[in-house]
């Protein structure tokens, strides 16, 4: 059992986590890192497959090559909006990943566990799915430790590969940035841009079947 503390911190940390993507180069206490790295380990994997990997990446060199990645693809998706979302679309900061202190490559292994894994063979996908549940466990550690984390959801995939060296069927899933930030926002960024808002939680609960209230 929990206390009510316990339960309310819990509640605030999941409220309150943002993607941030401002940074300042202060560095990260190594048992911050250890904390989130840690959370990260300990999500739900179906088949208890533990499919992920994580890459640190400090390098300054790489960093700048994994922005050079993202801006590319940023700039290539940008066709696909116009007016003021092309222009809300084109302002999304890419720069974290070269201005945090450390960013993360998570990545995603569908063939640990061999062939049979539990839950995994009737829905492939559960890989992947169970990795995205470890960076939710890193983005809720890194709030509660006080850091910003931003993901970046957009590059070519083998770009990533290429620039860290990932064997072909390695997937990286996320490139996470993580360090202080000046810029904690109450909302998220792109609800306070009005790219879309939150919808009303209601509306997207049925009952017994899709469509019913």
């Amino acid at each position: 059992m929990f206390t009510k503390e316990e339960k309310e911190a819990v509640y605030k940390v999941i409220h309150k986590r943002r993607d941030i993507r401002s940074f300042l180069p202060d560095p990260i206490p190594e048992s911050a890192i250890q904390n989130i790295l840690l959370a990260a380990h300990h999500a739900p994997s179906v088949g208890f497959m533990q499919p992920w990997n994580f890459i640190l990446i400090t390098s300054g060199d790489v960093k700048k090559k994994l922005a050079w990645a993202a801006d590319k693809e940023r700039r290539a998706l940008a066709i696909h909006y116009e007016g003021e979302k092309e222009t809300k679309f084109l302002s999304l900061k890419v720069e974290g990943l070269k201005e945090a202190p450390l960013t993360i490559c998570v990545t995603c292994d569908p063939t640990r566990g061999g062939s049979h894994v539990l839950g995994r063979n009737s829905i492939p996908e559960t890989d992947a799915l169970s990795t995205a549940c470890a960076i939710q466990n890193m983005w809720l550690a890194a709030c509660a430790e006080g850091l910003g984390m931003g993901w970046v959801s957009f590059y070519k995939k083998n770009d990533v590969r290429d620039i860290l060296i990932i064997p072909p069927h390695i997937d990286p899933i996320a490139l996470i940035s993580i360090g202080y930030t000046e810029e904690y926002p109450e909302k998220p960024i792109l609800e306070t841009v009005n790219w879309e808002k939150r919808r009303t939680l209601d509306r997207l609960i049925f009952q017994n079947q899709w469509g019913k209230k």
